[in-house]
């Protein structure tokens, strides 16, 4: 039972569970041991709680003894990034402050308790996630590592989620997404990861009193797609402490994930017209590559339609509205506000570019672009691009490169996933899935039927 466990997704373990075969307990001793046996090698985790961890274990033990209903994640170990604020947990400080302890779970995470989850730690980062940075300040040295080559980068940011959940230390893990935090390293480390409509998932914090940046998301990142979808059930939906978020209950994810894309339309583009200016040597091989892949849907009754459709690159105008809207929103900042003409010229582009999209889904059911253009570099190379001179996230000359086919979708607030499509030189590979927004249900499928019809089943080197 416990190899079986390691690949097994969460939902099958939550059966399991529920027919007495084996117990939360038995469940977390196995991830732990996992943790104690493979992470000094990735260092995915920043913090583990196996005190508490093994104390909501039993609670859980006891319920299903007690024949008392159970959540659809009970007993399921969930990690989550260390930006996520968890009850007696250490948080990832803002620049420049000190770390402290979270005195409450922010609101994803206690509808995760509630569901039966057991929160048992958090997850290394590096990176944007922090708010920025200085040259000199990072330690790329302690940044999560590539579960298929340890000498290469997990990604940026969500990076520890990515490599754990590849590496079956958890079955789950929460990670943020503010420009592709999730997507990015889903797609470098070889799982799916999700950002969902922004609001989608309500923010209430009561540890940090200010606007949350509305185009940051949190969303999990897993082996399994249904487990993805389980879990954004979970966390998603209205509550009246959040100002911003949709006030409309949430689509049932689940009872129609089986079904499959007979009859769905989708287009492919390769560079929405522009990417191609922050294109490295390996690009033409990856996005070859995930063009291939997202050919396969039309072998399992969906049509795919390549577009030659042109965007305007977001990236300094991006930029512009992260003083109000985005993850660079810091009430003590000395940036001053953009001037009137550059605000304007900024949210004009967002309309366009938002227009351009909400026309191609009339026509389309949803859009598939490579995740990444990029294969995980070495840790060497992952520190020379972003720590060169100069560079300032996201201006600096690698940041738009990384992020080329994900930020526009934090800009516009529209859902996207990453699912794993294959290997590029024994590296993974994503297929980005984009749609319109509170199109969670519709992706969820596509990716579904896509990992059904080709599966990624190989085992990391790290783990083997």
């Amino acid at each position: 039972m416990a190899d079986d466990l390691t690949w097994m997704p969460a939902w099958q373990i939550r059966e399991l569970i529920g027919k007495r075969e084996v117990s939360p307990s038995e469940v977390l001793e196995h991830f732990l041991g996992r943790i104690a046996e493979h992470d000094h090698k990735l260092q995915s985790f920043r913090h583990l709680d196996a005190a508490q961890a093994r104390e909501t274990a039993r609670r859980a033990d006891r319920a299903v003894l007690d024949g008392d209903p159970l959540g659809p994640l009970h007993g399921i170990p969930i990690s989550a990034k260390e930006e996520v604020p968890i009850k007696g947990m250490p948080l990832k400080p803002r620049p420049g402050l000190p770390m402290t302890i979270s005195e409450n779970d922010i609101l994803a995470v206690t509808r995760l308790r509630d569901a039966g989850a057991n929160i048992i730690g958090t997850n290394s980062m590096l990176g944007s996630g922090d708010g920025g940075f200085d040259k000199g300040r990072m330690d790329f040295s302690a940044e999560a590592r590539n579960p298929w080559d340890t000498n290469r980068t997990a990604g940026w940011s969500s990076a520890g989620s990515a490599a754990a959940t590849a590496t079956g230390l958890v079955p789950i893990a929460i990670g943020t997404d503010g420009g592709g935090s999730t997507r990015l390293p889903a797609a470098y480390s070889g799982v799916f990861g999700l950002h969902p409509t922004a609001g989608l998932i309500p923010i209430v914090d009561y540890d940090t009193p200010r606007v949350p940046p509305l185009t940051l998301t949190r969303g999990p990142m897993c082996r399994d797609v249904l487990d993805a979808a389980i879990t954004l059930q979970v966390m998603a939906g209205p509550d009246g402490r959040d100002f911003t978020c949709i006030q409309t209950p949430t689509a049932d994810l689940v009872s129609g994930i089986e079904d499959g894309v007979d009859g769905v339309r989708f287009a492919w583009t390769d560079d929405y017209g522009y990417t191609g200016k922050y294109a490295m040597d390996e690009s033409e091989r990856v996005i070859a590559h995930a063009r291939d892949a997202a050919k396969g849907f039309g072998r399992i009754g969906a049509t795919v339609v390549a577009t030659d459709e042109v965007w305007e690159d977001p990236t300094e105008a991006s930029g512009v509205t992260n003083w109000l809207f985005g993850v660079a929103v810091d009430p003590n900042s000395p940036v001053p506000a953009p001037s009137t003409p550059v605000w304007a010229a900024a949210m004009d582009l967002r309309q366009r570019n938002w227009a351009h999209f909400m026309r191609l889904f009339q026509d389309h059911d949803l859009l598939l672009t490579p995740t990444s253009q990029l294969l995980a570099p070495t840790m060497d190379e992952w520190d020379r691009r972003w720590m060169q001179e100069g560079a300032s996230f996201p201006y600096g000359s690698f940041g738009p490169t990384y992020t080329s086919h994900t930020t526009m979708f934090n800009w516009l607030c529209f859902p996207a996933v990453s699912v794993p499509c294959g290997f590029v030189d024994g590296l993974p590979v994503g297929l980005h899935i984009v749609g319109p927004p509170c199109s969670e249900d519709r992706i969820l499928r596509a990716a579904r039927a896509f990992q059904k019809a080709f599966p990624q089943d190989e085992v990391p080197v790290s783990v083997r």
